[in-house]
């Protein structure tokens, strides 16, 4: 009996209604091979909604197993040459088997020879297939590219707005309970002293609600909000942004206020407190992960989490999973290593610290005297453009354009200044509360929030890794001090 392969495809929906489904060509190919004394030994199959990676990777697979059983094989078979090579790179490998390993391909439904002149054939087809995938992706691009002009998004608007057909095209309009939703959100950011967390759960105090079927907002989707031009007016495409003929749903002096605000935050898309690249794998050097767990009891649900590799699945990896409850155990441990007795030393703890800040105020204070003196400039340009108008030295349409400028440049520079002088603060304290907070922690670390515990890991420790069970930490300086010891054996007279 002769063995077969087969490979059945269908890229799109239009294909499948004009009869090149998957089943369609699968029965064709069984009888095919029926027909010829044989059967099919392996099917691959690429369905419509196969992203072009996993397309390749099945192409690949079976040149791959082709190539491997040549001598076992006696075809392989497709229901027309385009479901089988889409571009002319694929047709070459089908051609290479065929004349190296000589294991035919066939065409059920465009049988040709193999001959000079049926190969001749078969390269036509093929093409004409691969002038049709070129020319289809060309038209592709020019229709998105036109919506991008028009100034429609390119596929589903974002949260706030929605898809809407008008005279048989799909145009946008405001959803109106969403848009109060993100107005809502963009004010409480820029105008109130909130983070993102503390943001999250002020919108479901107020009950604000994200979807009918998610009701709360996640902290993933705030940033992801607070940092889409979308609602200034713009759409996205292709990394960039261009002008859109959906309605703003915020006016640029929030945005630009939110945007200052965000600065350069590293935004962490875990909220437990040791996932999202707080911890790593000592095994494998991946990041560790967390996953929550409800177990059901005679008193009710228990609600768990356990810590891992997120590639512990992979073969000859420790199966190992470590509960919150055990890592908070060895983080109080080290917190309480750090704890000094003696109040002379804590005072000399609170200098070094001190001293370790100094720089980065003084480069804050450099920023701060340089955007003071371009404020000063601004005023001045001011003066002199306004003792330009008295005297008739400039018309008022100038007048009202420069005027404008320089008041938004002053603006800009005010926000950097509120920016800088919070960051200052932050910067001047920061150290010193970890330190009485490092004092004090063993009393308060098991009351405090996920992000608050996360920024004292990223404060106090260098890198952390999971080794087994055990949390593994290295401390910045100089809180390795307190960890090792204030006195040494190595030191001179025994003393610091």
């Amino acid at each position: 009996m002769k063995r077969f392969v087969g490979l059945a495809r269908v890229s799109s929906r239009e294909q499948e209604r004009e009869g090149f489904s998957l089943a369609v060509q699968e029965d064709s190919l069984k009888r095919y091979a029926v027909a010829a004394g044989g059967e099919i030994v392996r099917f691959f199959r690429v369905a419509e909604t196969a992203s072009k990676t996993d397309e390749r990777k099945t192409f690949r697979e079976l040149i791959a197993y082709c190539k491997k059983h040549a001598e076992e094989l006696d075809g392989l078979l497709f229901y027309k040459l385009d479901r089988g090579a889409r571009n002319l790179f694929d047709y070459v490998e089908l051609e290479r088997l065929e004349s190296e390993y000589h294991l035919p391909f066939i065409s059920v439904s465009q049988p040709t020879e193999n001959n000079p002149a049926g190969r001749m054939m078969r390269r036509t087809l093929a093409n004409m297939a691969s002038f049709y995938t070129e020319q289809q992706s060309v038209d592709v691009r020019e229709g998105l590219a036109r919506r991008v002009q028009e100034g429609w998004f390119v596929g589903k608007a974002p949260y706030g707005y929605r898809n809407v057909r008008k005279d048989g095209r799909c145009v946008t309009e405001v959803d109106t309970a969403a848009a109060e939703a993100v107005r809502h959100i963009f004010h409480l950011y820029a105008y109130e002293p909130l983070t993102l967390d503390a943001l999250r759960d002020r919108l479901h105090a107020d009950g604000t609600t994200y979807r009918s079927d998610s009701l709360r907002f996640t902290r993933s989707k705030l940033h992801a909000m607070l940092t889409d031009r979308s609602y200034i007016g713009e759409i996205p495409f292709k990394g960039q942004w261009y002008p859109g003929k959906q309605k703003p749903l915020v006016d640029r002096g929030t945005w630009d206020r939110v945007q200052a605000l965000l600065g350069d935050k590293v935004y962490h898309a875990h909220q437990m407190t040791y996932a999202g690249d707080v911890i790593s794998c000592a095994h494998c050097g991946r990041a560790i992960t967390g996953e929550r767990k409800t177990k059901r009891t005679k008193s009710g649900e228990q609600h768990y989490v356990y810590y891992r590799c997120s590639g512990y699945t992979a073969p000859g990896h420790p199966r190992v999973r470590v509960t919150e409850a055990e890592l908070d155990r060895q983080v109080l441990a080290l917190f309480g290593r750090m704890r000094i007795e003696d109040s002379e030393i804590r005072d000399w703890f609170r200098a070094v610290l001190a001293s370790q800040t100094r720089d980065a105020q003084s480069d804050a204070r450099a920023q701060r005297e340089e955007l003071l003196r371009q404020s000063s400039l601004l005023v001045a340009q001011q003066d002199r453009l306004l003792n330009l108008r008295l005297g008739d030295g400039v018309d008022q349409d100038t007048f009202a354009r420069k005027h404008t400028e320089l008041r938004d440049r002053l603006a800009s520079i005010k926000l950097q200044l509120d920016v800088l002088d919070r960051s200052h603060d932050e910067t001047a304290e920061l150290a010193a509360k970890v330190f009485e907070l490092s004092q004090t922690l063993q009393n308060t670390w098991v009351s405090a929030d996920y992000a608050t515990k996360r920024r004292i890991l990223e404060i106090v420790c260098l890198n952390c890794t999971l080794d087994g069970a055990s949390a593994v930490f290295t401390t910045r300086k100089p809180f390795d001090v307190l960890i090792e010891g204030l006195y040494s054996e190595t030191s001179r007279g025994g003393r610091i």
